[in-house]
């Protein structure tokens, strides 16, 4: 018997927002940015990344866990590019680790500190013939049918006509979440893994930082984020105040957030795949070998020989090439702390994905965010950065103009941006009042 919301348990768990409400947990914003840190190793390091999982063989096997329903394509047993589609799916959960608590306040000092939600939500999918890589952002406070799931102890667990996203992963682990979004795309899922708020802060140390932008002065008393306008590498403590900040930054609302988070994510794709990350063998191995050891994964992405063929499959996607979309949503009529799936636009999003067409985004990359003119002053600007326009290619190259037919113009309210845009965040000064 299909379920709705339950009240009580809904209401004890961290929440996100879409309008002007409070901020959510602390690192749980973190995750969507770090979130592709995982999949572009996964998919951009090739030798270097199998290495890291031969070397960490057993213990990265050790705990995968298996797909409900799923399985990866045969492929063949040489190093060779996967052949066909790959969707990939990434889950950031807010488990509370013992190492890392101090971070999270009252979150992890509760009833609730042993629950784990999946605050973050990201399908990776590389097309085949023409290779395309789109990476789809699933807001955690969508409302969405939940279809029975099969838990990590045997049991199985009752199906819901209308729950939050981000509580699959609580209700049936890993499995239960690529089960519910296959529900809702369409798309089978072979591949997933599941990092941590203390995996997020060791690959984003790994990484050594991303250079982000921002308009004018961007303070926010709440985090403690305080930029001048420029340029700046941020890591650590500071990228989480700037990957959480709301009323730093736009209308003040997480719809500014969320932009602020696709710069932050289309940085991370040029500083890995543009060099001083891929031409350096052991900063590579350093971000790879940490991933491994900081990451579940499905039973499917245990082994090193398929980790090559997906990393062979995303070689040369030129950045113009490289989106991010989140998936369409409007506000819930029954309750406008939420969300739920805009299905006509969601429809275009996925047709042209089926049909491995190349997106045109009408809509703006987002409310918080401005395009990088004049050059920042702060600091220099990333000189590996690649050249923006819609001939930006990851590898140098040009990207030929898509024809009417190669492309899908898809409607305004799927927002996001790619991998060639610069943009900047449109920073405000909050001093806590309003």
């Amino acid at each position: 018997m299909s379920q709705t919301t339950k009240p009580g348990r809904a209401a004890r768990r961290p929440l996100a927002r879409h309008g002007q409400l409070r901020s959510p947990n602390p690192f749980a914003q973190l995750l969507k940015g770090l979130a592709i840190a995982i999949a572009v190793v996964l998919v951009s390091g090739a030798g270097v990344a199998a290495y890291a999982v031969t070397d960490l063989s057993s213990s990265f096997a050790g705990h995968s866990v298996k797909l409900e329903g799923e399985g990866a394509a045969p492929q063949p047993p040489g190093i060779g590019a996967y052949e066909g589609d790959v969707n990939l799916l990434l889950v950031g959960t807010d488990q509370c680790e013992p190492a890392y608590d101090q971070y999270f306040g009252n979150r992890c000092k509760g009833k609730d500190a042993s629950d784990q939600n999946n605050d973050v939500n990201m399908l990776l999918h590389i097309s085949s013939n023409p290779r395309r890589v789109t990476v789809i952002s699933f807001p955690r406070d969508m409302m969405v049918p939940v279809p029975a799931c099969t838990r990590p102890n045997g049991s199985t667990s009752s199906p819901a006509s209308k729950l939050m996203l981000n509580t699959t992963y609580d209700t049936g682990g890993l499995s239960c979440v690529a089960k519910t979004i296959t529900q809702l795309t369409g798309i089978q899922i072979p591949f997933a893994a599941k990092i941590t708020w203390g995996g997020v802060i060791q690959v984003t140390n790994a990484i050594g930082g991303v250079d982000v932008c921002v308009s004018g002065h961007l303070k926010d008393r709440l985090t403690g984020l305080d930029l001048t306008a420029g340029t700046h590498t941020i890591q650590g403590l500071q990228a989480l105040q700037f990957l959480r900040t709301r009323h730093g930054v736009g209308d003040g609302s997480d719809l500014g957030r969320i932009s602020n988070q696709q710069q932050y994510m289309s940085r991370l794709v040029q500083k890995i795949m543009s060099g001083g990350v891929l031409s350096n063998p052991a900063t590579l191995y350093k971000l790879a070998t940490t991933t491994v050891q900081n990451i579940t994964p499905s039973e499917s992405l245990t082994n090193p020989v398929t980790l090559v063929q997906i990393a062979l499959a995303a070689k040369s996607v030129p950045f113009d090439q490289f989106v991010f979309v989140q998936y369409p949503t409007g506000y819930d009529p029954e309750n406008p702390n939420r969300v739920v799936p805009n299905k006509s636009a969601a429809t275009a999003l996925l047709t042209a994905l089926s049909q491995n067409k190349q997106l045109q985004l009408t809509g703006s990359s987002g409310v918080g965010t401005v395009q990088q003119t004049p050059a920042p002053t702060a600091s220099a600007a990333p000189t590996n950065a690649p050249t923006t326009g819609p001939t930006a290619g990851a590898t140098g190259g040009a990207t030929p103009s898509p024809t009417a037919t190669d492309s899908a113009t898809l409607p305004s309210t799927a927002t996001g941006t790619t991998a060639a845009e610069q943009t900047c965040s449109k920073a405000q000064v909050y001093n806590g009042n309003g």
